[in-house]
């Protein structure tokens, strides 16, 4: 089997720059765990509880493949009826801001949309450029309620938790002993809400569950060879979807995940540019990350406490050499 310790290594380093308290590292290739290994302390406070297999790590932005995932079911079961829709038409908006926008655009940060305090303002066109924005999960998952008559958790539940026997994966009220203690770094955005219905960041799971979604994504619905979800609804959320009016330089998405396209080392793409074409990932504000390689028949996970990077910690560098390593551990000596 090839060897993947540079790629522990590396975590293993990234773990100490961060300064968190808890890390693990999973890496599954040819459907078969090459590595699982776990560090620290789910807490810096007594008592100091071991990080273990059933530990659980906040998800940050990597629940957006979550909320991705219910827009594609809605896409497919026809509730919503085209990438290309207005979101006006599920909004009944009259807002002039809203105008022109697009479910595409919402799902690749090209909406051109922006929350100032209480204000949706425009800073763009859409489709013209990308930006990394809340607001844009924030209306997907308001129209994928409006549609569905279901929120987003709900579907996550019926269609995936509940029939895969998910325990460790959900959006959570309030925290139990397998739950990490999130480390702050003066960071403005970290909140908790009593709400799981999946709008909201509190999403936590363990890391071999979520190598688990990892696989459900890289086998396009397939578990144990029976075809347990429907492919499209995998193929809709990890092709590019970004529209192609944004410029070449530009991050393309799918359904949020960041995917691989022939052009390598965009600018602002958490995707290394070593990574093979088709490859995708996510990575969130907790550094945590998950990357599929089909290419290399990979899923790797890697998860940390740490909310915001502490000053000198270059968090596009770090992902970038991590899923580098990754690629280049695959396939050894070739």
């Amino acid at each position: 089997m090839v060897g993947f310790e540079p790629v522990i290594q590396q975590v293993k380093h990234t773990f100490q720059q961060l300064d968190c308290s808890a890390g693990g590292l999973m890496i599954v290739q040819d459907n078969e765990m090459v590595v699982e290994e776990y560090w620290g302390t789910q807490s810096k406070q007594c008592p100091m509880k071991t990080v273990n297999e059933q530990t659980q790590f906040h998800l940050a932005s990597i629940r957006k493949t979550y909320i991705g995932f219910a827009a594609a079911y809605a896409l497919y079961h026809g509730y919503i009826r085209s990438l290309d829709d207005e979101i006006t038409l599920y909004l009944k908006s009259d807002l002039d801001v809203l105008k022109g926008v697009t479910i595409r655009h919402l799902l690749t940060h090209t909406h051109g949309l922006r929350k100032v305090n209480e204000d949706i303002i425009r800073e763009f066109e859409p489709g013209e450029n990308w930006a990394y924005r809340g607001i844009g999960v924030d209306l997907l998952v308001e129209i994928i309620h409006l549609t569905t008559k279901q929120t987003a958790a709900s579907i996550l539940h019926d269609v995936v938790f509940k029939p895969l026997n998910f325990k460790e994966t959900n959006w959570v009220g309030a925290l139990s002993e397998h739950h990490v203690e999130v480390i702050h770094h003066n960071s403005p955005f970290w909140y908790e809400s009593e709400l799981t219905d999946g709008s909201k960041m509190n999403m936590y799971a363990s890391i071999r569950e979520l190598a688990q979604w990892g696989l459900l994504h890289l086998h396009k619905g397939v578990v144990n060879d029976v075809q347990v979800i429907p492919k499209e609804i995998f193929e809709l959320a990890t092709a590019i979807q970004a529209p192609k009016s944004i410029p070449s330089v530009a991050a393309k998405n799918g359904f949020f995940w960041f995917v691989q396209e022939n052009e390598r080392g965009v600018s602002n793409s958490e995707l290394s540019p070593l990574l093979p074409e088709g490859s995708y990932q996510l990575l969130g504000y907790t550094s945590v990350a998950i990357l599929v390689i089909p290419l290399f028949n990979l899923v790797a996970v890697r998860a940390f406490n740490s909310f915001g990077s502490p000053d000198g910690f270059n968090y596009l560098d770090d992902v970038h050499d991590f899923g580098a390593l990754c690629a280049q551990c695959s396939v050894g000596d070739e």
